[in-house]
């Protein structure tokens, strides 16, 4: 078992905030690197080890990146630390739930392709959560070598952003770990994200020595089946860490307010100009963003995009919110009919 240091795990100073001077002087930390039904695997500085969740919690309320307080008498978590960086989404199916993706990722890896997976609208759903997480954002572009202009999908996918470092390349060049090397060093953390079959193992692989399995693209449609099936920390070559994802069909956005209006900032700072406060940006006079759009400084469909992704952050987070209301009000129910059945016990 290799031994690292807090601080190669990926450890910060601002998380000694949180800690209570007897768990600062125990030190008893560990980082997440698995999620399971009922169980947790973590690294500490000295092992790895299996951890059960906090009494009366389940292991969806933590995420692979997490820093956790543990008794190691029962390997049970006390209590999760509050992440510095957090990705999360509305789960999948008709609830209202918010899924954890990972946490206390430095970099967000978005993993799209030179060839019928690029989308500027996916692109800019997940440069939205990345704004949201606190997550730098580098959007990395395989299949570079079987593309005749690259450098136009870089440049298309560097101009959504202000933030947004974009980067073309191989994913099967001996020397592509080190492009990316920069991402993952002494302790940082880089999460990819991306559909299915756009490279994600394969850069997986060569940035960890791993031999997670890959398969191939179907080349008529860019689409493939892969194979990450669970999100795992792993060590990478340059010392920092990994966290590959399952490949997603959907990105549900919720609470993403702040990092749609990070990738919109173009249009954000045009509606400053317009003549009315609560210009609906369509008809109105002296609309500022339709005057950019009529002189050909901005796309149109990129302000449909930016209206579709705020009504949904808006819809979902309003369902979130509801879902979480609703529960508050059936606990304190609950709790309120145990009191009422103790007292009359006791009379």
């Amino acid at each position: 078992m290799t031994h690292f240091s807090l601080t190669d795990l990926g450890w910060s100073y601002r998380f000694l905030a949180q800690l209570t001077p007897e768990e600062a002087e125990t030190r008893n930390l560990a980082r997440i690197t698995t999620v399971a039904r009922d169980r947790l695997g973590a690294l500490t500085p000295d092992t790895s080890l299996t951890l059960l969740p906090t009494a009366g919690t389940s292991s969806g309320a933590y995420a692979t990146g997490d820093w956790v307080i543990f008794d190691p008498v029962s390997a049970r978590v006390i209590r999760r630390l509050e992440p510095l960086t957090e990705l999360s989404r509305r789960a999948a199916g008709t609830g209202a739930d918010r899924q954890l993706i990972a946490s206390n990722v430095d970099t967000l890896g978005i993993v799209s392709s030179c060839n019928a997976d690029f989308n500027l609208a996916r692109l800019e759903r997940y440069l939205a959560l990345a704004g949201s997480s606190g997550a730098l954002p580098l959007v990395i572009l395989t299949k570079a070598d079987l593309c005749d202009d690259p450098d136009s999908y870089r440049k298309q996918a560097a101009r959504l952003s202000p933030l947004v470092t974009a980067i073309a390349l191989n994913a099967t060049d001996p020397d592509m770990a080190e492009t990316l090397a920069p991402w993952c060093r002494n302790g940082q953390t880089l999460a990819l994200l991306g559909s299915s079959g756009v490279g994600k193992s394969t850069l997986a692989n060569a940035l960890t020595g791993g031999d997670a399995a890959t398969r191939g693209i179907r080349e008529d449609d860019a689409k493939g089946r892969h194979t990450t099936t669970a999100r795992g920390l792993d060590r990478t070559v340059f010392g920092g860490w990994l966290i590959d994802t399952p490949g997603m069909r959907a990105l549900r956005l919720t609470d993403a307010a702040e990092g749609i209006e990070t990738v919109f900032s173009d249009l954000g700072a045009l509606a400053l100009d317009c003549r009315f406060s609560d210009c609906s940006h369509e008809t109105e006079p002296g609309c500022a963003i339709q005057a950019a759009i009529a002189a050909g400084d901005i796309d149109p469909d990129r302000l449909d995009r930016w209206r579709k992704l705020a009504r949904e952050d808006a819809r979902n987070s309003r369902s979130l919110h509801e879902a979480r209301s609703h529960d508050r009000a059936l606990g304190k129910m609950y709790r309120s009919a145990q009191k009422g059945k103790r007292d009359r016990t006791r009379s």
